[in-house]
């Protein structure tokens, strides 16, 4: 309490005039307790019932020796509380968000089996599966998976594709119109379109272009306003236009990932185009990126 605080209480507790009777003296004691302020409980029980209403709310964390301040979401983005409102999950479980952020992550791609995932380079910490509905199906679901510090495994969004219009096969021939089944490397992108972001070595150039009608009678125009090369049959580490085929013209070549027209391809991959350019951002020649591509019996095997 106050030093005026107590000499006010000291006034009205003084005793009064021998004059006065003494019922008289009692009601004065009475009323001057009646009207005696208790400001600092009252405001102490405010500021509680304040905080316990605004804590329950979501509005402020309260951090060591700090008075209560609001704290909305529409506060600064380049501040951060002093102690971070615990999320409903991490409540839950109990567990450090460490061990949380890992408990996605699994030792084996699902879907691989132990031939293929023996043949991943231990370097490579990015793996897109193109998982093919059936030997002679066209669809095809990819999904981009990524090795942690820890080796485990974790993977990203699944996104709908197209392969070759009869489907797959394990010794590709050109013009058999099937995908080639394999694991191999992507190191080299380019497209009609300017550079989205890519880590990679970014082509672009106006000689991608395509043209006339797919399989289902569907405009093939802009299929290659991006592409990301698949190193099957072609030299490493040159734009995806270089025509050179290592294996010799016979087995094939310019297999890409590229813009989905809305049909089967004739041996590539096509995805939309959000779908490519969020690939294309993502993947990271440090981190040694490559494909595995199949139909699914085929890559279980």
């Amino acid at each position: 309490m106050s030093g005026s605080h107590r000499a006010a209480s000291h006034r009205r507790s003084a005793p009064a005039p021998a004059s006065r009777s003494e019922a008289e003296q009692t009601q004065g004691r009475a009323a001057s307790r009646r009207r005696k302020p208790k400001p600092r409980r009252a405001a102490k029980l405010t500021v509680g019932t304040a905080t316990l209403l605004a804590l329950t709310a979501g509005w402020f964390t309260v951090g060591p020796g700090r008075d209560f301040q609001g704290e909305t979401a529409s506060a600064a983005p380049d501040r951060e509380p002093e102690v971070a409102p615990m999320k409903a999950a991490d409540a839950h479980t109990g567990a450090p968000a460490a061990d949380r952020s890992t408990r996605d992550r699994i030792t084996a791609i699902p879907g691989l089996g132990a031939s293929w995932t023996a043949k991943i380079p231990a370097e490579t910490r990015q793996v897109l599966v193109a998982s093919g509905k059936g030997k002679d199906s066209s669809d095809n679901t990819v999904t981009l998976w990524t090795r942690g510090d820890d080796g485990g495994w974790q993977a990203g969004q699944s996104w709908p594709a197209h392969n070759a219009y009869k489907g797959w096969t394990a010794d590709h021939r050109s013009g058999d119109l099937r995908s080639p089944i394999g694991l191999f490397s992507l190191t080299d992108a380019g497209g009609r379109k300017a550079d989205p972001g890519s880590k990679l070595p970014y082509d672009e150039n106006a000689k991608f272009v395509m043209g006339g009608r797919g399989f289902n009678n569907e405009p093939l125009a802009g299929s290659f306003d991006y592409v990301v090369a698949i190193n099957y049959n072609r030299v490493v580490g040159s734009s995806p236009l270089d025509g050179r085929f290592p294996d010799g013209a016979a087995k094939g070549g310019g297999i890409w990932l590229h813009l989905d027209h809305g049909g089967p391809t004739h041996g590539c991959i096509s995805l939309t185009e959000d779908h490519m350019v969020e690939l294309i951002k993502t993947l990271d020649p440090a981190m040694h990126p490559m494909i595995a591509m199949g139909d699914a019996d085929s890559l279980a095997a």
